[in-house]
């Protein structure tokens, strides 16, 4: 009977000994065994902008920055968990919140270079509500085997990003004080027959985020991040905002009450600018070309788990 236990205790502690070998392939420092998986908890604060049909920078519209006008610039923030193999790759679920929009207005003092784009007066904001997740690819990780070497592994890193999103958005304009949910407005015949080509948009989308990232490792506990990312859509309706002006007389058929007065009014609001630029029925409205984005700028703080205390 003795034996027998000797024998479970043996195998027992064997088995701790190689599921531990197993877990880690270098020591991090004199007081940390470093797990070939460690897990981050952290918070984000980011810098968030869009690029739409609305705003911009002077002239007739340029590709990305661009036509990009910093001073829509918001704070927004977010959380994550994640997971990182060996510091090479890691995948992440991230949660995103924060407020875009973008309004003719800001290009009263280049407006001469817009034609009419100014005079348009196009304005929205929108919540996003983002839930992303996230694969990350260090290069100076993955092409080198730090375990092998002497020499500590680098405390900073480049990164780069890519992913798969889920967002939720609801385009608004100002009326009266009062902010006006776009989408139920169908402010370009989305739904009309008389416009089979334009389907209503939803507002629960896919989206792809793409970027870059450089981490540094503080300690055996903390991290900080700086990251830029993109965010591609599937649509071009984060401002309401995409094609050309409809007929109004079919606002009508569709809508009644304050949401008829309201698509009325929404719909063309350039009624009081320069004559030579008031809309019309098939006129510009927006470019179908092109569509929408946004990204964030973020400063990222993490917690690292999964390391293991040298007894």
């Amino acid at each position: 009977m003795k034996r027998n236990s000797f024998l479970i205790s043996l195998l027992l502690l064997l088995f701790c000994t190689v599921e531990k070998a197993a877990a880690q392939y270098y020591f991090y420092n004199n007081d940390y065994y470093d797990s070939k998986v460690v897990y981050e908890v952290g918070g984000s604060l980011d810098a968030i902008n869009c690029l739409t049909d609305i705003g911009g920078n002077k002239g007739v519209g340029k590709p990305f920055v661009k036509d990009l006008n910093y001073g829509n610039t918001r704070l927004a923030g977010g959380a994550y968990l994640s997971a990182t193999y060996k510091y090479a790759v890691g995948l992440r679920l991230e949660a995103t919140f924060g407020q875009v929009g973008a309004y003719d207005s800001i290009l009263k003092n280049v407006q001469n270079t817009t034609e009419g784009r100014y005079q348009r007066n196009l304005s929205f904001r929108t919540n996003i509500s983002e839930v992303a997740l996230i694969a990350e690819f260090h290069p100076l990780f993955m092409f080198i085997d730090w375990s092998s070497r002497d020499e500590q592994p680098p405390s900073l890193s480049p990164y780069l990003l890519a992913g798969i999103g889920f967002f939720h958005f609801n385009p608004q304009a100002l009326l009266n004080g009062q902010w006006i949910d776009l989408q139920p407005l169908h402010t370009e015949g989305e739904g009309f027959k008389e416009y089979p080509d334009r389907k209503e948009y939803s507002l629960n989308q896919t989206n792809i985020p793409i970027g870059l990232g450089l981490r540094y490792e503080i300690n055996s506990m903390l991290n900080v991040r700086a990251e830029f990312i993109l965010r591609v859509l599937h649509t071009d309706y984060l401002d309401d905002v995409s094609t050309r002006y409809i007929n109004p007389a079919y606002f009508s058929e569709y809508l009644s009450g304050n949401q008829l007065t309201d698509a009325l009014i929404l719909n063309m609001r350039n009624t009081n600018t320069d004559p030579k630029y008031i809309s019309r029925p098939g006129s510009i409205r927006g470019d179908p070309n092109n569509n929408d984005s946004y990204f964030t700028f973020n400063i990222k703080v993490g917690i690292i788990m999964g390391r293991e205390k040298v007894e």
